[in-house]
């Protein structure tokens, strides 16, 4: 690998760019929270990712995850809970209630088993 170098008031600055794949990766909610978790938390491995290149991919896998099982679970826990487009007909306001409750369950059981593990 080499490295190029330029001058700024008489510091050398490394040349330095994402590789191509890396710059195409887009994280969404869960992994720039998984990605802030990492550089706060975890130091050492959040170094070796970036110094690798791999950094913004592993955390796309987990957005990736993040966001199945969160789909998942709200489809889940609506079943288990009894919120059907029924229920959206006949009580808006319980179903937007039942539903802020099952969304919040889901985010936090995500951030407890992928996020912020």
């Amino acid at each position: 690998m080499k490295i190029t170098y330029r001058e700024v008031n008489g510091y050398l600055i490394p040349n330095l760019k994402l590789p191509p794949e890396e710059a195409n990766v887009r994280l969404g909610k869960w992994g720039m929270m998984y990605k802030s978790h990492l550089e706060k938390h975890k130091k050492v491995l959040f170094s070796t990712l970036l110094i690798q290149g791999e950094l913004y991919q592993h955390c796309a896998e987990v957005e990736k995850q993040a966001s199945e099982m969160y789909d998942l679970l709200i489809e889940q826990l609506k079943e288990a809970v009894g919120v059907t487009e029924e229920l959206k007909e006949q009580d808006q306001m319980e179903w937007v209630q039942r539903m802020g409750n099952i969304e919040q369950r889901a985010r936090e059981i995500v951030n407890n088993e992928i996020v912020f593990k």
